[in-house]
Formats: structure tokens, sequence, C-alpha cells
């Protein structure tokens, strides 16, 4: 293993691979792609090897090896401060940016701490505004009385909203002197010892995340975009990027898609064949709408906070976010990684359920980098472990009789299922 950077001028690519390209607007990768990793923290080395040899195997099992993966390393939090004294280097940063595809796993960052979350600095950092979280049902245990009807896929906006960071302890001389300004300028006035935090959605990045949700439900045939917002009550940011949404629907894709006021004004309620319904709904209601209803939905809009909120339940309807795959997108690079977070208490153990990581890595290749084959194989591949009852203890603990497999044992069956496809 070559060794990993810590300054940009060590920055050395794999020789035996190609870095991906960006051409007339558009990504190429070229046929031995190089995909820059982190391992991440906790779990996170175990489930990146893990994900590392499945998709590996799909894709030697899809292009008969004329087509393979280079993977280079590079490293944050844990790794990188043991490795380079800080938990972030610039060189892997600028790895990023130069290899446009990556694999990281879950990143550790002390609650309450002060220190911005590591997995939202490098959102930020690249500006990976899509944060595209599929929600699907492989046959694994489930709560839900209608898991098999789950089928979504969630874009968050990944760079606004409270994730963006603005805000001000109550005791603060800042909070203080915005508290003071907003009763001196609005006549607003505060309770003594607030904390006050700021709430930012703009034009531009909502308009450019509803591009990308709209482009996607196109490509891939979806009959319905949902605007998830507040704007009930926040009117001038959820209530704007609600606006914003349908105004892109209607202007740059109007050809494709039919609001819901005009479903029943101008076609009586009935689907005009081809279409793509577009409709809103308010944050509480979606969030019992996706329980009651979830056949209704297929790709879910909203804001950071909402986007993470409705996936996690939307995960938890299929059985939890021990499968639930997540990729950072920007208009170029992409960095997929799972929602869940370290496990710490798992770690070295070799119990993990690797296949949320799994499932980011086929979001990377098989849809930001267009090898399809490679995906259809994976998904498959996981359906017939559940279905023949080889699966880690997080989901043998609901299926009564069933023998865990270690994370290692997963994944070679895993393996042996693509191979035998």
């Amino acid at each position: 293993m070559a060794k990993i950077p810590c300054d940009v001028k060590d920055l050395k690519p794999p020789a035996e691979g190609r870095l991906v390209e960006v051409v007339d607007g558009s990504i190429k990768v070229p046929d031995n792609p190089i995909v820059a990793f982190i391992e991440g923290d906790g779990i996170g080395p175990e489930v990146v090897r893990s994900a590392r040899a499945v998709i590996d195997a799909a894709v030697k099992k899809a292009y008969g090896g004329k087509r393979r993966i280079v993977w280079w390393e590079v490293a944050a939090g844990e790794k990188a401060m043991e490795t380079c004294g800080e938990l972030l280097p610039k060189a892997t940063l600028e790895a990023l940016r130069l290899a446009k595809v990556g694999l990281k796993g879950p990143l550790t960052t002390p609650v309450g701490s002060g220190y911005r979350s590591l997995n939202v600095a490098i959102r930020m950092a690249l500006d990976l505004y899509a944060n595209i979280r599929p929600v699907r049902y492989y046959g694994q245990p489930a709560p839900h009385k209608y898991a098999d009807k789950v089928n979504f896929v969630i874009f968050r906006e990944n760079t606004e909203d409270l994730y963006a960071g603005i805000e001000w302890p109550a005791d603060s001389p800042e909070a203080r002197k915005v508290a003071e300004f907003l009763k001196k300028e609005f006549g607003i006035e505060l309770r003594p010892n607030t904390g006050i935090g700021i709430k930012p959605i703009s034009e531009y990045a909502t308009k450019r995340i509803a591009r990308k949700a709209f482009k996607w439900a196109i490509e891939h045939g979806n009959r319905v975009v949902t605007i998830m917002h507040k704007g009930n009550i926040m009117k001038y940011t959820e209530g704007a990027f609600m606006r914003w949404a349908y105004e892109v629907a209607t202007t740059e894709f109007r050809d494709h898609v039919v609001t819901e006021q005009e479903l029943y004004e101008k076609y009586g309620g009935q689907m005009p064949e081809g279409k793509i319904l577009v409709n809103d709904r308010i944050a509480d209601n979606m969030l019992q709408q996706i329980i009651t209803r979830p056949w209704d939905y297929e790709i879910i809009l909203a804001p950071n906070v909402n986007g993470d909120y409705i996936s996690d339940e939307a995960n938890a309807l299929v059985g939890g976010i021990g499968m639930a795959a997540g990729m950072n997108a920007g208009d170029y690079i992409a960095v997929a990684e799972p929602v869940h977070g370290t496990a710490p208490k798992y770690a070295g153990k070799d119990v993990a359920n690797p296949t949320a990581e799994i499932l980011s890595a086929v979001l990377l290749v098989a849809e930001h980098m267009g090898w399809k084959e490679v995906g259809k194989l994976v998904e498959e591949a996981i359906k017939r472990a559940i279905r023949d009852k080889k699966v880690t203890q997080d989901l043998a603990r609901h299926m009564p009789g069933v023998t865990p497999l270690k994370t290692s044992e997963y994944t070679q069956a895993l393996i042996e299922y693509i191979e035998s496809l």
C-alpha cells in the first residue's frame, strides 16, 4: 500500500490508474478509474474493506477484466491525526478533487465539542451540495407493515439550513450583540440568555439541488417528486425552498412535469402518461405520510435538516440504518458514505453490517460513474443473501434460529453470489 499523503506536494495518484475527467460538462470515466477512499473511524476500516472487495468482484464479473477500479487511500479522522497530525489534511481534500470519485467510512466528531463535523467539512470544502439517500427494501427483517412498498430516493440539500453552522452560545458577546441589533432595528426582544442561530436558505442552492432531483427522476423513470418543507411557519426559508423548487420544475422541466394543482384543474385527477407529478408536503405531515402511504412517494426533495430527519425515519421502515446508503455529490465530484456512524463498541470485532457502505459504493460506481451493471449484481447478491438468511448479527437477531455471519463471512457470501450470477 502506498504511503498516505499528508501534504499536497506529496500527492501521487496510483500510476496503474487514470483520473476521472470532465469533458463537455460531464464526467468521463476511464476503464481503470482511480477512486480515492477514506477508511474512517470505528467500524469504518472493516466496512470499507468489505465494500471494496464486493465492488471489485462485481466489476470483474460485469466486465470480465476489461474494467477495474484502482483504489487510492487518503486519510481523515483518527488515522489522519495519527499519520498527519490533523483530522482533515488538505492533501485529502485535494486528492478527492483530483479523483472526483471517493468512498469514505464513517468519521468521528466529538458531540458538543465545538468542532465542526468532518463529514460536513468535506461536503462544504468540495461543494457536494446534494446528499442522495436511496431507501429500499431488500427482504430484510423490518417492523413496518408496508416495508415492501418503500422505495424512495431522498435529495437532501447539503450546504445550507441549520447545518451551515451559523449560531452563537447564549452567554456569548456575539449573541448579546445580535439580540441588541434585533431589538434596536426591528423591535424584536428575545429572552435574556438566549442562544441564537441563523437558518440560511438561498435561491441558488435550492435550485441546483432541485435540478439534480428532477434530472434523476427523468433518468430513472420516477413518477412523482415531492418537496418536503415547513413553509407554513418558516415562510421565507423553507417556504422559499418550496417556491424555488416549483419554479425549477415548471420552467426548466416544463415538458416533463405536472403540478398537483394542474393535475386536478386540467386533467381531472388523471396523470398524463409519461409525466412526473410534482407536489409538496408540510414536513410533519410528510413524516407520517411515508408511514401510512409509502407507495405515494418516490423522490423526496428537502432542505438539509428535513432531509436528515426523513431519511432516518424512512430507513427505520425497512429495518434501520445498517443498510442506509448515501452519496454526497456536486456537479462533478461525488463522495459516497453510509448514513450510520462509527459504532465504536463494534470496532475490530468483525460483526458490523457492511451493507450500508456497500450500497453507498454502489451509488458511486453505478450511478455517478455510470457502471450500472455493477449495481444490479450487488443488489441482487444482497437480496439473495437475505433470502437465504446469510446475514450479520443486526439482522440475524430478528430471524429466529439464524446464526449470524461475521462481517468477513458475509462479505465472502456476497462475492460468491456475485460470481454465481
